[in-house]
């Protein structure tokens, strides 16, 4: 699993729109309105990079009010929780 963590500046009015348009896309997992020098960072999950270029590439443009994007790639996960298999049985 490729796992990514998108930061992400909107449009200040649309910004409750674009993460509702986010959580709707295929392969985002968690969408957070947050404070600081983004207004949404939005978490990845998919199978493969070909899916997660896609996803940032011809997803993401798609949302007119993004004004600009940051992707990190996420190396390794430490977490008391098991995420790969939680995502395996479809939560």
């Amino acid at each position: 699993m490729v796992t990514s963590i998108l930061l992400i500046k909107a449009d200040r009015m649309k910004i409750n729109d674009v993460a509702q348009q986010l959580a709707d896309i295929k392969g985002i997992s968690e969408v957070y309105s947050v404070s600081g020098r983004y207004d949404i960072i939005a978490i990845a999950r998919v199978k493969t990079n070909d899916e997660l270029a896609d996803l940032v590439t011809n997803e993401l443009i798609k949302i007119k009010s993004i004004t600009e994007t940051e992707t990190n790639l996420a190396f390794k996960t430490v977490s008391r929780h098991d995420l790969e298999a939680m995502f395996s049985i479809g939560m």
